[in-house]
C-alpha cells in the first residue's frame, strides 16, 4: 500500500480516521488561482489562433497558398503573362499536398460612375477556379457565370466598393484600363462579397480572365500565373521550396522563366504580424501560471501549517521529511486537479458561448473581422493541462520542504 497517498486521500477527502479534512480556504485559494490561470490560457490560445486562422484564410482566400507567374512581375497587378502546359498542370495535381490548382489574370483599372471613381484590381478567373471563399462570403446577388466559350461580362465586388459608389447587383459600370490607350469595359454586377478584409476588400473586384486576356492580348494559354492551393497550411513552406527548385530551370512555350511565391512572400508585414501574436499568448501563458504557481503555494502552506500536529505525530512515528512532502504533494496534485478540472469547464464555457453567440464584438475596420474568433485545438488544451499541473507541482517542491524544519517536540503540542 502506498502509505503517502493513503494519508493524503484522508486530508483531502476527509474520509476515516483522526484525519481532519483540508479547510474551505485552502482549497478555495488553490481551486480558484489554478482555475482562473487554466481558463484565461484556453481563452488566450483559442483567440490568438482563430484569429490568426481567419485572417490566414482571408488573405488565401483572395490569392491561394502558392502561386507561379513569371520573374519579371513586381507588386503591381500589370503582370507579365506565364504559360503553363496540361502536363505540368497534371504533374502539379500529383502532389498529395495540392488540393486545388487554378489560373488567373490581373488588371489595374479604374471603376467610373457619373458622380464618382474609384481604382480597382480586376482579377479575372476561368471554369477551373475555386468558388468557395466568395461563395461563403456573398452577400447578395449570384457568382459570375463563365464558360470557356463565351467571354462574360459579369462581376462580383465587394460591399465596400458597393457603398462608395452606390451600386447594387443588376447594376452596369464602366471600368477604365490605362495602356497605350485608355480602353473601356462594361461590367454588369452580379453579386456583392463582403469579407471584412479592407486591405482586398476597397480594391478586388472579380470577373472573366478572358476580358484581361483580350484587353492584353494574351493568348488563350497566357495567364498571370497559376494559383496552388493546399490542405494544409503546415506544408507551404516546404512545398514552396520544393517547387521553386522544380521549376527552376524550366521555361514556358514563349521562353518566361516560372517563379514560385508563396502567401508569406507576397504578404510579409501581414503574416510578421500574426507571428507577433504568438509572443503575446507566450507573456500570458506565463503570468497566468505563476498566478496560479503562487496561489498553489499559498493553498500548500496554510495546509502544511493547519497539519503541524500531524507532522509531528508522523514524524515521532518514524517517517522521513521526504515521505511527509510526497503526502502533501500528493494533496497538491488532488487540489491542482480540481483547479484544472473547473478552468476546463469555464475555459471551454467560455469559448463556446463566445462561439455560438458572437457575445463579444469586434471593430472590422480595426481586426478584420466582426466578432472574437474561437478556434479550439484539442491537442493544445491536453497540452495546457499537462503544463499547468507540471508548473505547479514544480513550484510546490519549494514550499514543501518547510516540512523538514518542523519539530516533532515541538510541533505535537501545536494548537
Amino acid at each position: 500500500m502506498n502509505l503517502e497517498l493513503f494519508i493524503a486521500k484522508r486530508i483531502h477527502f476527509g474520509k476515516g480516521g483522526e484525519i481532519q479534512k483540508v479547510s474551505p480556504p485552502a482549497i478555495r485559494i488553490a481551486t480558484i488561482g489554478v482555475a482562473l490561470g487554466l481558463s484565461v490560457m484556453i481563452l488566450a490560445v483559442a483567440i490568438v489562433i482563430g484569429f490568426k486562422k481567419e485572417i490566414r484564410d482571408k488573405i488565401i482566400g483572395f490569392n491561394s497558398h502558392i502561386q507561379i507567374s513569371t520573374f519579371d512581375n513586381n507588386l503591381s497587378y500589370e503582370t507579365h503573362p506565364i504559360s503553363i502546359s496540361t502536363q505540368q498542370k497534371d504533374s502539379l495535381i500529383q502532389y498529395p499536398e495540392i488540393k486545388h490548382v487554378e489560373t488567373f489574370a490581373t488588371k489595374p483599372g479604374i471603376l467610373k460612375t457619373d458622380d464618382s471613381f474609384m481604382g480597382i484590381a480586376l482579377k479575372g478567373v476561368s471554369t477551373d477556379y475555386d468558388w468557395s471563399f466568395f461563395k461563403n462570403s456573398l452577400k447578395e446577388g449570384t457568382l459570375p457565370q463563365i464558360s470557356d466559350s463565351l467571354i462574360s461580362d459579369e462581376i462580383i465586388i465587394s460591399q465596400y466598393i458597393a457603398d462608395k459608389l452606390h451600386l447594387s447587383t443588376h447594376d452596369n459600370i464602366l471600368c477604365y484600363f490605362v495602356q497605350e490607350n485608355i480602353r473601356a469595359r462594361k461590367f454588369k454586377i452580379s453579386g456583392i462579397y463582403q469579407t471584412n478584409f479592407t486591405d482586398y476588400d476597397k480594391f478586388f473586384i472579380i470577373g472573366d480572365e478572358k476580358q484581361i486576356q483580350k484587353l492584353n492580348g494574351w493568348e488563350k494559354d497566357q495567364h498571370s500565373g497559376i494559383e496552388i492551393q493546399l490542405y494544409s497550411f503546415n506544408d507551404l513552406d516546404r512545398l514552396t521550396e520544393e517547387l521553386y527548385f522544380k521549376f527552376l530551370d524550366q521555361t514556358d512555350a514563349y521562353g518566361e522563366n516560372y517563379y514560385v511565391k508563396s502567401i508569406k512572400d507576397q504578404n510579409p508585414q501581414l503574416f510578421s504580424w500574426l507571428d507577433l501574436l504568438d509572443l503575446n499568448v507566450w507573456v500570458i501563458l506565463i503570468l497566468m501560471s505563476i498566478v496560479a504557481g503562487f496561489t498553489m503555494i499559498s493553498g500548500l502552506l496554510i495546509i502544511i501549517l493547519e497539519r503541524t500536529n500531524m507532522i509531528g505525530v508522523l514524524k515521532a512515528l518514524g517517517a522521513s521529511n521526504l515521505s511527509i512532502r510526497k503526502v502533501f504533494l500528493y494533496v497538491a496534485v488532488f487540489l491542482v486537479g480540481k483547479g484544472l478540472l473547473w478552468g476546463n469547464v469555464i475555459g471551454l464555457g467560455l469559448c463556446a458561448i463566445q462561439y455560438y453567440f458572437k457575445i463579444i464584438k469586434l471593430d472590422p475596420e480595426i481586426y478584420y473581422i466582426t466578432s472574437v474568433p474561437i478556434s479550439l485545438n484539442i491537442t493544445y488544451i491536453i497540452l495546457l493541462n499537462i503544463a499547468s499541473m507540471a508548473i505547479s507541482l514544480l513550484m510546490l517542491l519549494g514550499p514543501s520542504y518547510l516540512v523538514s524544519l518542523i519539530r516533532p517536540a515541538k510541533s505535537i503540542k501545536f494548537e
